[in-house]
C-alpha cells in the first residue's frame, strides 16, 4: 500500500543544531555527486544555500563530515568523511527503525483519515 501520510525524524541535539532529512540528503547526494554544487542542484537549491548547510552539518560534531578539494587542474569536489558516512549511515538507520516501530501506528491513522471521510468520525483505538 503507498502511504500517503508520512514520518518525518528530526534530531534536536543538545548543542541547539538538528539534524533531519534535508541534511541527510544534503549529505548522501555529496557521496554520490562528489560536490556540492551537484549535490545541491540536484535537490533544487543554491550552491550557497547548499555550501552554508554543508559548513552547518561540519560544526555539529567534533569531527567534520564533509570534506572538500580546491580546484585547480584535477578540479574541486567534495565528499564524506568516514565520520560522514557513519552519520549518513546512522541517519538511514534510526528512519527506518522509526518507520519500522510506528508502521501499525501510521496504518491505523492511514486509515481512521479514510474512515473519517467516508463516514464522518474515525474510530476510536484500542489503546488504554
Amino acid at each position: 500500500m503507498t502511504r500517503d501520510t508520512r514520518l518525518t525524524l528530526r534530531i534536536d541535539l543538545a548543542n541547539g543544531a538538528r539534524l533531519g532529512p534535508g541534511k541527510a540528503e544534503l549529505l548522501a547526494l555529496i557521496g554520490e555527486h562528489g560536490s556540492i554544487r551537484a549535490a545541491g542542484a540536484a535537490i533544487g537549491m543554491s550552491y550557497r544555500r547548499a555550501w552554508l548547510l554543508a559548513d552547518e552539518i561540519n560544526r555539529m560534531f567534533v569531527e567534520p563530515s564533509i570534506f572538500t578539494r580546491h580546484g585547480g587542474k584535477s578540479g574541486g569536489g567534495a565528499g564524506l568523511t568516514p565520520f560522514g558516512e557513519r552519520l549518513l549511515a546512522c541517519c538511514r538507520r534510526m528512519d527506518s527503525e522509526s518507520r519500522k516501530a510506528l508502521t501499525a501506528d501510521l496504518d491505523w491513522l492511514e486509515e481512521a483519515m479514510n474512515r473519517e471521510f467516508e463516514t464522518g468520525a474515525p474510530e476510536k483505538p484500542d489503546v488504554e
